[in-house]
């Protein structure tokens, strides 16, 4: 008996997450992969708060970068506490602290931000809300891409998890609408909700979004070659390519950097744009790489080199390469069109607010 048990422990693989309802979906999701390929492994799910959950009174920007959601998971991760921890990629730095990587980048949801409207808006549209509606959103990016479109529209900080964004929308009636990403919604499974698709046309997304990242020790061989199964090679190449455009712009969630990204035809296109905090300045370019190479070796499990804090097991290097050098090039451009000066000032003003 007691061998049975021992032999259990040592098949234990612990999985670390944040508390709310979206992350514990989301990390579930990401379980069931591993225990459909992985069966006669064990998992248990350790959930904590961080520091974004508890503080809920002061808009992101305003309280730092993004580790806000991870540091602690991540403290978890190097006492041993748990062996890999789940989060939505776009909570991720692009640079990761050292000895950590993100050993898999799963197939991505919707990467479009959504329109929830006021139950007494049902109907319209961003367009066709009456003047001075109040739209709320926790994020620079979205409100300086929509401020420019919707002059006629008031944007206003909101904090919470899904649900408590839900419920003050709902609830009372400081919001004619609130802007979420589309992704948390499907995963809720509350499309219902979805009044309207924001297409990059109107509103590019933030980088990773959309997609599910598996954060491990970089020196655990077995666990990294574990996930690395839920790898999905085109999600990959698109985040390594929008990480490496955000991390040359030393961007962050203090100021407005947005990007569109889709493979066709062997091409990566990327679409990248800074702005000003008001939207009235904004850069914006499209550039593309080639990531298809016929017959290329793929790396091996002892090749453990890094894109972006990405570790992308069973896709080929010249790919990663590719898209990594395609995000570091479009930034590349950007600056030299005067995109660090827009985010200076972004910057400066946001700590002014």
């Amino acid at each position: 008996m007691d061998n049975g048990n021992s032999q259990e422990r040592r098949n234990l693989i612990r999985v670390g997450t944040r508390k709310s309802q979206l992350a514990r979906i989301q990390t579930d999701s990401i379980v069931e992969m591993l225990i459909n390929k992985f069966p006669d492994a064990h998992f248990e799910i350790v959930a904590m708060s961080t520091t974004g959950d508890k503080i809920l009174d002061t808009a992101l920007s305003k309280i730092g970068e993004k580790s806000l959601f991870t540091k602690e998971l991540e403290n978890a991760l190097e006492r041993n506490e748990v062996d890999l921890v789940v989060h939505s990629l776009k909570d991720l730095p692009t640079t990761l602290p050292l000895g950590f990587t993100i050993g898999a980048v799963c197939k991505r949801e919707s990467p479009y931000d959504a329109v929830v409207l006021h139950p007494k808006n049902v109907g319209h549209t961003l367009e066709s809300l009456p003047k001075n509606s109040t739209i709320g959103t926790s994020s620079l990016r979205r409100a300086a891409q929509l401020k420019k479109q919707y002059p006629h529209l008031e944007f206003k900080d909101i904090r919470g998890n899904l649900n408590t964004r839900l419920k003050k929308l709902d609830e009372q009636n400081d919001f004619s609408a609130i802007i979420l990403a589309a992704a948390g919604l499907h995963r809720m499974g509350w499309e219902k909700r979805i009044d309207q698709i924001l297409l990059p046309e109107q509103c590019l997304y933030a980088v990773g979004q959309g997609a599910l990242a598996v954060e491990v020790r970089a020196k655990d061989q077995d666990i990294l070659i574990m996930v690395s199964a839920l790898q999905d090679p085109p999600t990959v190449l698109r985040c390594i390519a929008e990480r490496a455009f955000m991390k040359r712009l030393e961007g962050g969630c203090s100021v407005p950097v947005a990007v569109s990204t889709v493979i066709k035809d062997s091409q990566l296109y990327l679409t990248g744009a800074v702005y000003s905090l008001d939207g009235s300045d904004c850069l914006k370019e499209t550039m593309q790489r080639t990531v298809v190479f016929p017959d290329e070796e793929v790396d091996g499990p002892n090749d453990d080199s890094q894109h972006v804090g990405i570790t992308a097991l069973g896709v080929p290097r010249k790919a990663l390469e590719s898209a990594e050098y395609l995000g570091t090039e479009l930034a590349d451009l950007l600056l030299s069109k005067g995109a660090k000066e827009i985010l200076t000032v972004a910057r400066q003003l946001n700590d002014a607010r």
